[in-house]
């Protein structure tokens, strides 16, 4: 939107031509969505607690959480709106791919607000059923995933790329492109849902991966860095380095307000969003391995509740305390902002193993 508008300005001014560098909108677009946040966070907590959208927490927990009941939760719409309008304000608005990624961003956000909703407002424990919860998620990574595979035009966009080696790619033809993406994006939505249950854990990983997706998304889109980096070339990915700025601007003002003890949490809302954000970004900059290796808390919470469940069902023992992971370790006597700072710690060493593919090859 102001793209073009400095686009028109730039025919008569030139100084204005420096706002069609992606570099300077992605900046501009992390203080935009920081901005944005702040402004409106203040008012949307009021507004829940006055509402009574409270979070409810698990009896069999630790024994900590249980005074974070009634805390405001669905404070994820927050990091959605400013997204939203951070992106259409300064990504371009021809290139489709900004488009893909906010219809899956707010097409997940959906999805986990109807959850949230019946969760906490119309006090279903239930929420959405899983059975259609996954029906709409599969719905949107589906269609998504068809769109990408239809409107690939150069084979790099739906090569599997193998990090730390150049000349390692495999071919998934239009099929195999489809399910890989349809997998990516769905599993990573549920896994960053799955990390979001302790105050700041989901989001500063969150943050992280998607800072280091908008340097892997500006360098697929310049031809010059990625032919020198060795990297598959998708032209407009680097539109995408405005989103993600955005994504990482809202977060990290999401993160002054759910820093322990948090004032509100994300809900389903949000953490479904962001992950499903993360899936798409890195498909269509054909990063699924690194998205998996920068992701580690992620995939690590997600196997910890796999585990958990199989071994239950199997043997009718646990392999821990309490899944998710993080649960674990409270229960083994960490405190909360221990287990998150570490964890934290361990998203920053991961991101930069990722990071650093760009010039291990």
């Amino acid at each position: 939107m102001l793209l073009s508008l400095f686009q028109w300005l730039g025919t008569d001014i030139r100084a204005f031509n420096v706002f069609g560098y992606i570099t300077l909108r992605a900046v501009l677009a992390t203080l935009t969505a920081l901005v944005i946040s702040f402004i409106v966070g203040p008012a949307l907590i009021r507004r829940l607690t006055r509402l009574k959208i409270g979070q409810t927490v698990r009896d069999d927990g630790p024994q900590t959480h249980l005074i974070k009941a009634g805390t405001p939760t669905m404070g994820g719409a927050l990091i959605l709106t400013a997204v939203a309008v951070t992106t259409l304000l300064w990504a371009d608005l021809a290139n489709a791919y900004v488009w893909v990624a906010l219809v899956t961003l707010l097409g997940f956000g959906a999805i986990g607000w109807v959850d949230d909703w019946r969760k906490v407002v119309e006090k279903n424990p239930r929420g959405l059923p899983a059975r259609w919860k996954y029906f709409w998620q599969s719905l949107i990574a589906a269609g998504v995933a068809i769109f990408l595979a239809w409107s690939a035009h150069l084979p790099a966009q739906t090569e599997l790329i193998v990090p730390f080696f150049k000349q390692v790619v495999m071919p998934l033809g239009t099929v195999g492109f489809v399910l890989l993406a349809y997998f990516v994006i769905v599993g990573t939505s549920n896994a960053v849902n799955l990390t979001d249950g302790a105050d700041g854990l989901a989001i500063m990983p969150t943050v992280m991966v998607a800072g280091a997706l908008a340097i892997f998304a500006y360098v697929a889109g310049h031809a010059v860095f990625a032919k020198y980096l060795g990297v598959p070339h998708i032209p407009g990915a680097g539109e995408l380095a405005v989103f993600c700025a955005a994504l990482v601007g809202a977060g990290l003002a999401f993160l002054w307000f759910n820093a322990y003890p948090a004032e509100v949490f994300m809900g389903d809302v949000g953490a479904l969003a962001l992950g499903a954000a993360l899936g798409v970004v890195a498909v269509i900059v054909r990063q699924e391995i690194v998205l998996f290796i920068m992701g580690g808390v992620f995939v690590a919470e997600t196997i910890s509740v796999m585990l958990q469940v199989g071994s239950y069902k199997l043997r009718g023992k646990r392999v821990f305390l309490m899944a998710p992971i993080h649960h674990h370790f409270e229960l083994k006597g960490w405190k909360e902002n221990q287990v998150v700072v570490r964890f934290w710690i361990i998203s920053m060493m991961l991101v930069l193993i990722g990071l650093s593919t760009l010039k291990l090859r």
